[in-house]
C-alpha cells in the first residue's frame, strides 16, 4: 500500500530522488518476478507512493522499464568495450565470450531484451522511446567500434552484424534458459520436452556468436578477394 506519510516532492532535488526511487522499485520487482510481471501499481507500492503519483515522473510502467533497458545497454557496452580494449586484437571466440559473459552478468537486461521490442516500445510517450533509442544506438555503435578494432577483418558492417546477432540471440536464449518456475518443474518432470539446446545460456550463446564471427570474417575475406 502507499505510504500514508507520503509527501509530494517539491524541489527539483526531491523530484529526482522520487524518480530514482521509482526506478529502483521497478528494478527490484523485475529482478524478483520478471519484467513481464511489473505493473504501475506494483512499482508505486514498492516505492511507497500512490499509483497516481508515478505519472508525475513516468507515463507508465513501460516508461520506467525503458529507462532500465537504456541503463542496461550502456552497462553492456561499457563492459564489452573495456574488455576488448584491454585485449585487442583477439580471436573470434574471445569476442563471443566477452559479449556473452557481459550479458550473463546482467540478468535484468537480458530479460528486458526480449520485452523491449515486444511491448515496451508500444503505447509509450514518444519522447521516452526516442531517449531510449538514442542511448541504445550509442551503445551499439561503441560496441561495434570495439569489435571492429578487436577483429579488424570484420569491418564496420560485420562488427555491427555481430552486435545485432548477439542482441537477437540473447533475447530468445535467455528466456528459454530461464523459464518460469512452473515450466521449470514440468521440464524437470519430463526431460523429453525440455529445450536442452538453450538451457546453458553462456556456452550456447558463445558458440553461436563464435560461428557468426567466423562466418562474417570468411565472408569479408571472400568479398575482398573477389575485388582483385
Amino acid at each position: 500500500m502507499a505510504n500514508p506519510s507520503f509527501q509530494r516532492a517539491r524541489s527539483a532535488e526531491n523530484k529526482q530522488q522520487r524518480a530514482n526511487a521509482l526506478v529502483e522499485a521497478a528494478r527490484s520487482l523485475a529482478l524478483e518476478t520478471g519484467v513481464a510481471s511489473v505493473t504501475l501499481t506494483a512499482v508505486a507500492d514498492r516505492a511507497g507512493v500512490h499509483h497516481s503519483a508515478v505519472r508525475r515522473y513516468f507515463s507508465s510502467h513501460k516508461d520506467v522499464l525503458l529507462h532500465l533497458a537504456a541503463e542496461g545497454w550502456t552497462r553492456w557496452s561499457n563492459t564489452v568495450c573495456d574488455a576488448l580494449r584491454a585485449q585487442a586484437p583477439v580471436k573470434a571466440s574471445t569476442v563471443a565470450a566477452v559479449l556473452a559473459s557481459g550479458l550473463d552478468a546482467d540478468p535484468l537486461f537480458c530479460d528486458l531484451l526480449a520485452n523491449v521490442p515486444l511491448h515496451l516500445e508500444h503505447d509509450v510517450d514518444i519522447e521516452s522511446v526516442g531517449t531510449f533509442k538514442r542511448v541504445s544506438r550509442a551503445a551499439v555503435v561503441s560496441m561495434a567500434d570495439a569489435i571492429d578494432n578487436a577483429l579488424p577483418g570484420l569491418g564496420p558492417g560485420g562488427a555491427l552484424d555481430v552486435v545485432t546477432a548477439a542482441n537477437a540471440m540473447a533475447a530468445t536464449l535467455w528466456q528459454v534458459a530461464h523459464p518460469p518456475e512452473a515450466l521449470a518443474r514440468i521440464y524437470a518432470e519430463d526431460q523429453a520436452i525440455a529445450p536442452t539446446w538453450a538451457l546453458d545460456f553462456v556456452p550456447t550463446l558463445t558458440r553461436l556468436l563464435t560461428a557468426t564471427c567466423v562466418g562474417l570474417l570468411a565472408q569479408a575475406t571472400s568479398s575482398e578477394a573477389a575485388k582483385h
